[in-house]
């Protein structure tokens, strides 16, 4: 062998021993601030879906450096937060918050500098770290885009006074074209990074209640991932229970007692479109949407669309009330038995208002759409 082969071939050997060598029993973080200034705590937090507790904290040096060795049974989210947990630290940057994703066996190098107001730093050593940096910076993009129309609003709102009705009116559209591109970007995200934690933490800042069946469908890829995790092992058996009545699933049947006393079965609906609109008199939101939900079904009952009430009160008195009240003249039943009831246990109602809309098949084609998509929805259906 020559003499250069030979020593490229002994350096192979030499970091393949260093490597080895690295302790997979912890992870340590070796950290650079910057500029300190006064802050001298830095603070490693332990931050998944199901706690966040402080596990170590540290002491800058003089020149502003730190480290963190920690064992983590499983690979998890954490934060390093900058300054004392008092806020006691002057310097422009104390207090700030950064994410990390490690796991034993990850020697991480991060660095920022505190007198930068973007709060940018870098981080190496972590895939999945970097990956939760490219995340925030989609959820800070579309966080600041929203902040200054609000903000914009408000300064319009308040010169206007009483006619600024109209200006919400023209702001909404806009606020909810930039939720629903913040919602299209994470789900992106998320797909694009079913391996990584990073997409499992940004799978959990989407509304379950639009984003139900791309959810469901991610738990189901990812429920042989992070075992050891149990945030991620809670969040896929909740979707587990939720995925028999998610959209694209047969309607599970049920009977019910309707205000009359009589006997109600969701199959006496089999062969029609049906909403079951699940609400209480005592639920402002239910009794806010239900002006809307009168308006939809006179304008399509005669098409087919039919509802069935199911009311989460106790007190029957008071649920009579509100349907006279609100003039909802559908049919109604219910278990009287708030949340608790089988009804509302088997269709996993957590919070209300709550509805499934389903087709003369007993599929259920939609869930929990109120106001204009609603009407959008029954529109397209019943054209």
């Amino acid at each position: 062998m020559k003499l250069k082969n030979l020593t490229a071939y002994s350096l192979l050997l030499l970091s393949a021993s260093i490597y080895s060598c690295k302790d997979s029993s912890q992870f340590t973080v070796n950290g650079t601030i910057k500029n300190p200034g006064s802050i001298k705590l830095v603070y490693l937090i332990e931050a998944d879906s199901t706690q966040i507790k402080v596990v170590d904290s540290t002491t800058l040096s003089e020149d502003g450096k730190f480290k963190f060795k920690h064992v983590a049974p499983y690979a998890n989210l954490y934060k390093l937060r900058i300054g004392s947990a008092g806020g006691g630290d002057q310097t422009a940057g104390a207090n700030n918050v950064y994410d990390l994703i490690a796991k034993n066996g990850d020697d991480i190098d991060f660095e920022t500098d505190s007198k930068d107001e973007t709060h940018t730093y870098t981080i190496k050593g972590s895939d999945d770290s970097e990956k939760i940096k490219e995340f925030n910076k989609i959820s800070n993009f579309y966080g600041e885009k929203n902040s200054k129309l609000v903000a914009e609003y408000q300064e319009k709102s308040q010169k206007l006074g009483k006619q600024s009705d109209s200006l919400l009116k023209v702001y909404m559209p806009t606020f909810q074209k930039n939720l629903a591109d913040y919602g299209a970007a994470v789900l992106k995200f998320v797909n694009d990074n079913k391996t990584s934690l990073a997409g499992f933490y940004a799978a959990t800042s989407l509304d379950v209640y639009k984003f139900e069946p791309q959810l469901v469908a991610y738990a189901d890829d990812i429920k042989d991932n992070f075992k050891g995790n149990p945030g991620v092992q809670t969040f896929v058996r909740q979707m587990e229970k939720i995925k028999p009545v998610s959209v694209g699933h047969q309607a599970p049947d049920f009977t019910v007692t309707g205000i009359d006393g009589k006997q109600i079965k969701l199959s006496d609906y089999k062969g029609k479109y049906v909403m079951l609109d699940f609400w209480a008199s005592w639920c402002a939101p239910c009794r806010q949407e239900n002006p809307n939900v009168v308006k939809q079904y006179a304008a399509f009952k005669a098409k087919g669309f039919n509802i069935l009430g199911i009311s989460l009160d106790k007190d029957k008195a008071a649920w009579q009330k509100a349907i006279n009240d609100d003039k909802l003249t559908w049919t109604h039943g219910s278990d009287l038995d708030s949340f608790e009831g089988p009804t509302e246990r088997l269709y996993h109602i957590e919070a209300i208002p709550s509805n499934f809309i389903i087709d003369p098949a007993g599929n259920i084609v939609a869930k929990n759409i109120t106001g204009a998509d609603l009407e959008a929805f029954l529109t397209k259906t019943f054209k």
